[in-house]
């Protein structure tokens, strides 16, 4: 053991301490409270070696209604915030943040199994996205000039109201932040769900919002289960919005569950998102982008390339490259800094991973790398020949798994990209412009690099297509979604009226 790593382990233990006694419940109108059901809780273990690390309050629909009472009751307040109020408020967030990094970091990295190499870079990230939303608070409510001959119409903005944000475990700090950031810097307030299996950093959340100045009732979080917690979310009157991260299925539950008060939904759901390397691109480049955007993170990120299509020219050589540098990955547990792969978030989905490896050389796939896993863990895995008939290739299957399928052309690669109920992203490798500008037309997907990994720019629009999402994160984007658009319409006088029964 390092000494870095054992340092890390050390103060891990120092910061997961807070929750071991007693149930971590719920955060509504500024101060936390209890479940509404006392001895209702779940258990939260770490995907390291399934030890329980805290006992969660299992809320339910009384916890919603109170959390949702605090944030219609403190939305006027905050709406009427001068955006320059709020924009120091936020900024104070974010600096509580970056203060607390490391704190936020090593919980998540226990709590969710990521790699700690990667997860100070998304708590501060997480600062990031609040610093960006709140420089953006004083121009959210503006809209657009549109003079006519005889009248005046201009358009502004107005927040929508209280929203709920329901979080994923994979990046849950991180993602979180890029939800609520754009609401309170527009005047929403929110009630925030974040997952059973990672729900540890959404407290910290709260509690840093709280200590730098954002009013009670503004900030509600709740925990427990989407069934009973999540359904209540999306079904309540008071709640305007629902604004999600997570499965495609789930993404369709919420939008039935809405329907009946017609909430407005933006959801960032599943991908199965191609690489295309033709054989002019920068190999080195594209070789590194393709490892990282596939194996970073334990391959349980949205964007993941998990569908890698390459020429079939270069496919020999290059798979052949990625093989041997998936072997060299190194696995290992998330608070060691060499680690590259962590386990997986649960036993279950690591299970469900599992029978995906299973299934694979049942399709009659070939598996060149990886295969194998004990504990929570699996190594890189590569499959090769593989095609778009494999339910390995079309199916999301959400941890360090690539699958690659060759192709002739531009069309032939074109037809395996898009032949998916998916279209989050696509990432394209030549170094030919023109067939890339081509391309990236026809891709079917919210979002294409163009040699490149997932490079985040926070004001460009970030979604999905088809199964992958409805809706747009990101700059001016976010605020379409938590804001209404309303047009005022002005007579310059002494146009005429139509006069009717005179």
């Amino acid at each position: 053991m390092t000494a870095a790593f054992e340092k890390n382990l050390r103060r891990a233990e120092k910061y997961l301490a807070r929750f071991e006694d007693g149930v971590l419940g719920h955060f509504i109108g500024g101060e936390h409270a209890a479940n509404s059901a006392p001895g209702e809780t779940f258990e939260d273990t770490s995907p390291v070696d399934n030890r329980v690390i805290a006992r969660i309050a299992a809320g339910g629909a009384a916890d919603i209604d109170a959390a949702a009472q605090a944030a219609a009751a403190a939305f006027p307040r905050w709406r009427d915030t001068p955006g320059a109020e709020r924009r120091r408020i936020l900024h104070r967030v974010a600096d509580l943040i970056a203060e607390r990094a490391d704190e936020i970091a090593l919980v998540e990295s226990v709590d969710s199994g990521q790699c700690i190499r990667f997860m100070e870079k998304a708590a501060l990230r997480g600062a990031e996205n609040f610093r960006f939303f709140a420089d953006k608070a004083d121009e959210a409510a503006a809209g657009r000039s549109m003079p006519a001959s005889e009248h005046f119409n201009y358009s502004l903005r107005q927040p929508i109201g209280p929203v709920g944000v329901i979080t994923p475990w994979n990046t849950p700090f991180m993602l979180a932040t890029w939800k609520i950031a754009p609401a309170l810097a527009c005047g929403c307030t929110v009630v925030h769900k974040p997952a059973e299996w990672s729900p540890l950093s959404a407290m910290l959340l709260a509690e840093i919002m709280h200590a730098a100045g954002v009013p009670p009732g503004v900030i509600n979080t709740v925990n427990g289960g989407g069934e009973t917690v999540g359904k209540a979310l999306s079904e309540h009157p008071l709640v305007r919005a629902i604004a999600f991260v997570g499965g495609t299925e789930t993404g369709s539950a919420i939008m039935r569950q809405g329907a009946a008060t017609l909430k407005r939904v933006h959801f960032e759901l599943g991908g199965k998102n191609p690489v295309l390397v033709f054989a002019d691109a920068d190999i080195e480049r594209a070789l590194d982008a393709v490892l990282f955007m596939i194996y970073s993170l334990n391959g349980e990120r949205c964007t993941s390339g998990s569908r890698l299509l390459v020429e079939r020219g270069i496919a020999g050589d290059f798979l052949a490259r990625v093989a041997e540098r998936a072997r060299r990955i190194t696995v290992g547990h998330p608070l060691d800094p060499r680690s590259v792969v962590g386990p997986l978030i649960h036993p279950r989905h690591h299970a469900k991973v599992m029978r995906y490896l299973e299934l694979g050389r049942a399709e009659g796939a070939t598996l060149a790398a990886g295969g194998a896993g004990e504990g929570n863990y699996i190594q890189p895995t590569l499959f090769c020949n593989a095609d778009n008939s494999m339910r390995i290739a079309r199916e999301e299957i959400f941890g360090p798994v690539l699958v690659a399928v060759e192709f002739a052309d531009e069309d032939e690669a074109v037809g395996i990209a898009n032949a998916s109920r998916y279209g989050l992203a696509a990432y394209l490798w030549s170094e030919d412009a023109a067939r890339a500008q081509r391309l990236a037309r026809r891709i079917d997907a919210g979002m294409v690099w163009v040699n490149s990994e997932n490079n985040r720019h926070l004001p460009s629009p970030f979604g999905g297509m088809k199964d992958s999402g409805i809706g747009r994160d990101g700059g001016d984007y976010s605020f379409e979604f938590y804001m209404e658009t309303k047009n005022i319409c002005v007579a310059h006088g002494g146009h005429r009226i139509p006069r009717i029964g005179a």
